[in-house]
C-alpha cells in the first residue's frame, strides 16, 4: 500500500522474468539486515537481469515507490532497511561476466606522528599501477566466490571485508568497503575502474574515467547524465570548492574517509589529472545515485607467497596504539586488533576456542601484525624486526609468530568479532554505533582517550577491535536498545562522538557507511554547506527521490524504527536457556551478520537449504527474523502457531551447522525443537509427525515378525500406500529391518572378557543400529573383541534423536532422564560410554544437558564427557598406545582408497578428522569428502515435499564426488541417513567406517564393489 492505494503488482510480475514476493514472510525477512533497525518493505525482488531491473524501476517511477538495492544483507548502518521495493540481486545476478585476458571462461559464476594542522589537499599518491588486469562483474557476485575464480589466473580484487565469504560486488561498491589489508590495498574505490548503472529516470549510463572534453561533451545533453556531469562541472570549476573541501572535509591522508558523498575524491582526481570518474562518487553512495547493473574492477597480484602473523600480546589497549605505530614503521600489509572481550567470548564458540591455540596468558588486546616476503629467509628477518622494535621499547609480553594454514585460524578468529558480540548475555549488546570512526593512526591514542571519557560520562563500557592500522576502531558501546534511558544514550552518544571526529578532523564512517545511523550528524560533522552540496547532488541524480531514499542525507532520526523491543513475556522452556537468559534472547543473538549466507565452496555444514537455493528465506537468520517478529507481533500461545515461522522451520534440517558455525551461536536445531513443541501443545501433534517421532516403536513392533514388516515394506502396493501415508516421496525406499535385532545378536554372541590393559566399554545401542543397521553393530563389536575389549551392554531408552528432530522434546526429556539415570552409574573414564551413530550418542552431550535440570542435569554434564563416538574411543586407545600396529594383521586393503562423508552433527559437535585418522591407522588412504549435509538429515529427506531440495543438496558436493570415485574407491559414511541418502542418490553403496576396519582386520570378507546395491 502507498498511502491507501494498492499497488498493481501484478502489473510488474507480469512485465519480469525473475521472482517477485508481496507476502508477509518475505517482507518480514526483508526488514532488517545487519544493523539495529527494522522497516518492512513493500514488496521483494529477485532479478533474473538487467531488463528485470528496469522493469522495477520504471514501476517504481509510476507509483512512486521507494527503490532499495540490496545484496547479503550485512550493512551495519540500516542501509538497505526502509519501505520500498527491495531488489535483492543476490539469487541470479552474480554471472562474471568478461576479463581483460580472458582470466575468466565462464560466462555466468554459479557460485562460485604528523603535523596535526595540514590542510592539504594533495591527490593521496596511487596505490597502483594503471595496466592490471581486470574483471567485469555483476552486483551480486560474493567476493570470497569471485577470488577463487581468480585464483588460477594470479590475480585477486584486493579489499577484503571480514564478511568476505557472503558479501557481494554491488554491496562493497555501496559501502565502498576495505578489509584487514586496507593499508596497502585501499578501499573498493580505488578498485573499481567502470560501472553500468541505471539512473533514476530509466536511463542506462557508463561511469568510467573522461577527460575534460568528453566530460563537457556530455554536459551538454539533454538527458539526465547531461544534467549529472553540467553540475559535478559546476562544482569543481567553483572558486570556492578548494576552501570548502579544505576547511571541512575529513583529511585526505586518512585512508578510511566514507562520510556522506565523495566529493573530495572527485576534486582531487580533477586538479591532478583533469578528469573525471563518477565511480568515485557510485562507491560509497549506498545506493541513493544509481543502480549498479555490472562493475569493472581492477585485480592486483596475488599477494608475495611467505606469510606471518605476529601476534603481539599487550597489557593495555593504550600499548597497542604505541606498537601499532611501530608496526607501521615495518610496512606491514596488515594491522588488527582484539580487545579482551571479545577473546573472552571467543571461548565461548566451539569453532573459535579451537581458533585460539596462539594465545600466550590473558592479554588485554592483541594486535596482529601480518608481513610478506619473496622468500622465507627475508620473513624471518622481517619478523624477528618487528619483534625487536617492540621489545625495545617494552611493548607487548608475547610474540608468537603464526605461518602456513595457522594464519586462517587466527584470521577466522578475528573475522568472527561481530558475532562473538553478539552471545553477549542480556539485553546490553556491543552496539554499532561508534564502531566506524576512522582517525589518522597518529591520533588515535588521543582520540581514543577522549572517546573512553565520553563514554564513562555516560556511565558506558565499550569493546575495541578491528583496523587500527588505517586509525578505525570498532569501538562498541555497551547499551540496551531496548531500554528508553539507553535509547537516549544511543543518540547522545552518536552525537558526542561527531564532535570528538571533528576535533581530530577524521570521519564518522571509514567503511560501514553513514546509512540511517550517522547521515543525520553529517551537517555536525562537515557543516551546513558541505551537507547543502550533498542534499543538491542527491536531487540532480534522483529527482524523484526513490533511490534508497533517507540514507546519507534526509535521513530520519537516528534513534527511530529500532529493531529491538522490550520483550513481552518470559516463555516456560524445555531447554534451558538461563545462559542467554531465556528463549527469546537466545533468538535474538542473531544479529543479521549473515555468515549463514555462505556457499559449499568454502567448507562447513551451514546453511544446506540455502547453499542450493540461494534464497533468503532458506538461512538461519531468516528463521531467526521470523521467530523473534512472531513473538513481537503477536501473543499467548498465538506465537507458536505462526503460519510463516512453520513454514521456515519445515525447511530446517537440524544439521546443527549453526550451533558452531556461527559467531553468535545461533543454534537453531534447539530453537526449532523449543518452538514445535509449544506449537504442539497448543495445536496438538500431527499423526506423521508422532510416528516418524515414535519410528523406534513401530520398529520394535516389526522387529517382532522382520520378514512380514520388510514384506509390506518393500511390497510396491503397501510400500506406496504407507509412503503416501506417511508423506514420503515416492522416490524413497523405505528401510528394510534386520533378520534380527544388534540386542538379539548380542545375547547370542557375548563379548569375551578384555584382555590386560585394555579398557572396558558400554556400548549404547542406538535405535537405528539395532534394528536397521545391524550388521554395523556387529562389526563394531567384532572389531572390539578383535582388538581385546569387553563389550558390555545393558537395557537402556532410546537416545530421543527423533523426538528432537521433530519437536517432541518433553518425551526426549523423560528418555534422557532415564538414560542419565543409568549411564550416570555405569559410566566413568574407564568404562565409557561409546555409540556407534554420531546423531544418537552426540545426543548425550549436545541436548542431554539441556533438557534436564537440577541433579539431573549435573549428572547429565559429567555424563556427557565419558560419551564418546566410535572413532574417539578408538584414536583415544591409539594415542595411548592401548591399539598398536603390532597387533594388527596385514591387510590385503592396506593402501585402498576411501572416501569419507562425516555426518552434519559429527562435523558440528565433534570432527570427522577423528575418523580420518582411525581410518589411516588401519591402513587406509582417506579423502574427506567437503560435503555439508548430505540432505536426507533424517526424515527430511524422506518427505515428499523436501525431495527436491534433498536431492539437490547432494548433488551439490557430495553425489558428484561419489559418482567421481574410481570403482576400486570405497565410501565411507557414518551416518545412517546419510548411507541411505549416497545409494538413492548414486545407487553406489557406503559403508560405515566401522566396517572398513572390520575388513581391514579380516574378521568379514571384504566384498565391496562399486556397484549398485
Amino acid at each position: 500500500m502507498v498511502g491507501r492505494i494498492r499497488l498493481p503488482w501484478e502489473e510488474l510480475a507480469c512485465a519480469i522474468d525473475g521472482e517477485l514476493h508481496t507476502s508477509s514472510l518475505y517482507r518480514t525477512l526483508y526488514s532488517t539486515d545487519a544493523s539495529a533497525y527494522s522497516e518492512r518493505p513493500l514488496a521483494v525482488l529477485y532479478p533474473k537481469d538487467t531488463h528485470d531491473v528496469a522493469e522495477a524501476l520504471a514501476f517504481a517511477r509510476k507509483y512512486s515507490i521507494p527503490i532499495i538495492p540490496r545484496a547479503a544483507g550485512t550493512s551495519l548502518a540500516g542501509q538497505v532497511v526502509g519501505s520500498g521495493l527491495v531488489i535483492d540481486v543476490t539469487k541470479y545476478m552474480r554471472g562474471v561476466m568478461e576479463s581483460s585476458d580472458t582470466l575468466v571462461a565462464q560466462p555466468d559464476m554459479k557460485t562460485p606522528t604528523t603535523q596535526e594542522d595540514s590542510h592539504s589537499s594533495a591527490l593521496p599518491e596511487p596505490i597502483l599501477p594503471s595496466g592490471e588486469p581486470w574483471v567485469r562483474v555483476q552486483p551480486g557476485v560474493v567476493l570470497d566466490e569471485l577470488n577463487l575464480l581468480l585464483k588460477p589466473s594470479g590475480h585477486f580484487f584486493a579489499p577484503e571485508t571480514s564478511t568476505s565469504n557472503r558479501c557481494c560486488i554491488g554491496g562493497m561498491i555501496g559501502n565502498n568497503s576495505c578489509g584487514s589489508h586496507s593499508v596497502v590495498y585501499g578501499t573498493t574505490r580505488e578498485h573499481l575502474l567502470e560501472a553500468e548503472v541505471l539512473l533514476a529516470d530509466g536511463s542506462r549510463a557508463t561511469f568510467k574515467e573522461l577527460d575534460e572534453a568528453e566530460a563537457m561533451r556530455l554536459s551538454r545533453l539533454d538527458t539526465l547524465e547531461g544534467r549529472i556531469y553540467r553540475h559535478i562541472l559546476q562544482f569543481l570549476q567553483n572558486p570556492t570548492t578548494q576552501q570548502l573541501i579544505d576547511g571541512h572535509f575529513p583529511d585526505p591522508r586518512l585512508k578510511r574517509r566514507n562520510t556522506g558523498y565523495a566529493l573530495d575524491v572527485l576534486y582531487f582526481n580533477w586538479q591532478a589529472t583533469r578528469t573525471i570518474n563518477l565511480c568515485n562518487l557510485l562507491a560509497g553512495s549506498e545506493g541513493t545515485l544509481a543502480i549498479v547493473l555490472s562493475a569493472k574492477l581492477r585485480l592486483v597480484p596475488q599477494p608475495l607467497p611467505c606469510k606471518a602473523l605476529i601476534c603481539v600480546h599487550c597489557c593495555s589497549l593504550e600499548e597497542s596504539f604505541a606498537a601499532n605505530l611501530i608496526a607501521l614503521r615495518y610496512h606491514p600489509v596488515a594491522v588488527e586488533l582484539m580487545d579482551s572481550t571479545i577473546l573472552e567470548l571467543s571461548k565461548g564458540n566451539p569453532t573459535q576456542q579451537a581458533n585460539r591455540f596462539f594465545l600466550v596468558g590473558e592479554p588485554a588486546a592483541i594486535l596482529l601484525v601480518e608481513l610478506v616476503a619473496g622468500d622465507s629467509e627475508a620473513l624471518k628477518v622481517s619478523a624477528d624486526e618487528v619483534v625487536a622494535a617492540l621489545q625495545a621499547e617494552s611493548l607487548g609480553y608475547a610474540y608468537p609468530v603464526v605461518e602456513g594454514r595457522d594464519i586462517a585460524r587466527v584470521w577466522a578468529l578475528r573475522k568472527a568479532g561481530l558475532g562473538l558480540l553478539s552471545t553477549l548475555p542480556g539485553d546490553a549488546k556491543p552496539v554499532s554505533l561508534i564502531e566506524d570512526t576512522a582517525v589518522l593512526p597518529e591520533r588515535l591514542a588521543a582520540y581514543i582517550a577522549d572517546v573512553k571519557q565520553m563514554l564513562a560520562g555516560y556511565g558506558l563500557e565499550s569493546v575495541y577491535h578491528a583496523h587500527i592500522s588505517v586509525g578505525e576502531l570498532h569501538i562498541r558501546p555497551i547499551l540496551n536498545l531496548k531500554s528508553p534511558a539507553d535509547r537516549v544514550k544511543f543518540r547522545q552518544v552518536a552525537r558526542d562522538t561527531a564532535l570528538l571526529v571533528k576535533k581530530y578532523r577524521g570521519s564518522i564512517s571509514g567503511e560501514h557507511g553513514d546509512g540511517r545511523l550517522r547521515g543525520e550528524f553529517i551537517p555536525l560533522l562537515l557543516g551546513q554547506e558541505v551537507y547543502r552540496q550533498f542534499v543538491e547532488l542527491k536531487k540532480v541524480f534522483d529527482p524523484q527521490g526513490i533511490l534508497n531514499p533517507g540514507k546519507i542525507v534526509c535521513t530520519p532520526p537516528m534513534d527511530e524504527a529500532l529493531r529491538y523491543q522490550e520483550i513481552p513475556a518470559i516463555v516456560d522452556t524445555i531447554f534451558d536457556f538461563s545462559r542467554e537468559l531465556g528463549w527469546l534472547r537466545a533468538v535474538e543473538q542473531c544479529n543479521g551478520a549473515g555468515d549463514c549466507r555462505r556457499s559449499s565452496q568454502f567448507g562447513g555444514v551451514m546453511c544446506p537449504t540455502f547453499r542450493v537455493t540461494r534464497d533468503e528465506r532458506f538461512t538461519t537468520r531468516a528463521r531467526a527474523n521470523a521467530m523473534r517478529e512472531a513473538f513481537y507481533r503477536l501473543e499467548g500461545k498465538g506465537r507458536f502457531n505462526d503460519s510463516d515461522t512453520l513454514s521456515l522451520l519445515s525447511q530446517c534440517l537440524v544439521c546443527k551447522g549453526c550451533r558452531t558455525e556461527c559467531p553468535s551461536n545461533v543454534d537453531m536445531a534447539k530453537y526449532k525443537a523449543e518452538y514445535l513443541q509449544h506449537h504442539y501443545d497448543a495445536k496438538g501433534i500431527p499423526f506423521t509427525t508422532y510416528l516418524v517421532a515414535r519410528i523406534a516403536d513401530v520398529e520394535r513392533l516389526g522387529a517382532l515378525w522382520p520378514q512380514a514388516f520388510n514384506t509390506v515394506a518393500t511390497w510396491k502396493p503397501t510400500s506406496t500406500l504407507i509412503k503416501h501415508a506417511m508423506g514420503f516421496a515416492p522416490q524413497r525406499s523405505i528401510p528394510t529391518l534386520g533378520k534380527y535385532t544388534l540386542r538379539h545378536w548380542l545375547r547370542k554372541h557375548p563379548s569375551p572378557p578384555s584382555v590386560e590393559g585394555k579398557r572396558v566399554l558400554y556400548l549404547f545401542i542406538d535405535e537405528f543400529t539395532n534394528f536397521l543397521d545391524v550388521e554395523v553393530g556387529i562389526a563394531f563389536v567384532n572389531v572390539l573383541s578383535y582388538l581385546g575389549y569387553s563389550v558390555l551392554t545393558t537395557k537402556h531408552a532410546d537416545s530421543g534423536r527423533t523426538e528432537i528432530s521433530k519437536g517432541l522434546i518433553r518425551r526426549a526429556r523423560r528418555l534422557a532422564g532415564r538414560n542419565v539415570q543409568l549411564f550416570g552409574k555405569l559410566a566413568s573414564e574407564h568404562t565409557p560410554l561409546v555409540g556407534i551413530e554420531p546423531s544418537a550418542i552426540l545426543t548425550f552431550r549436545e541436548e542431554y544437558p539441556s533438557l534436564l535440570r537440577g541433579d539431573g542435569q549435573v549428572k547429565a554434564r559429567v555424563l556427557a564427557e565419558h560419551a564418546l563416538l566410535y572413532d574417539e574411543f578408538l584414536l583415544q586407545e591409539i594415542q595411548r598406545g592401548r591399539i598398536t600396529h603390532e597387533q594388527l594383521p596385514v591387510s590385503p586393503l592396506k593402501g585402498r582408497q576411501v572416501l569419507l562423508h562425516g555426518h552434519c552433527h559429527q562435523k558440528a559437535l565433534a570432527s570427522v578428522e577423528n575418523t580420518r585418522r582411525v581410518l589411516e591407522f588401519f591402513g587406509y588412504r582417506v579423502e574427506v569428502i567437503p560435503s555439508g549435509c548430505c540432505g536426507m538429515a533424517g526424515a527430511f529427506g524422506y518427505e515428499r515435499r523436501n525431495y527436491e531440495l534433498s536431492m539437490a543438496i547432494g548433488n551439490e558436493v557430495l553425489f558428484p564426488a561419489v559418482r567421481a570415485a574410481g570403482a576400486d574407491v570405497l565410501i565411507a559414511a557414518p551416518g545412517t541417513s546419510c548411507r541411505q541418502q549416497i545409494k538413492d542418490g548414486t545407487s553406489i553403496k557406503a559403508f560405515h567406517p566401522v566396517e572398513l576396519i572390520n575388513f581391514a582386520l579380516g574378521i568379514q570378507p571384504p566384498i565391496f564393489k562399486q556397484c549398485s546395491s
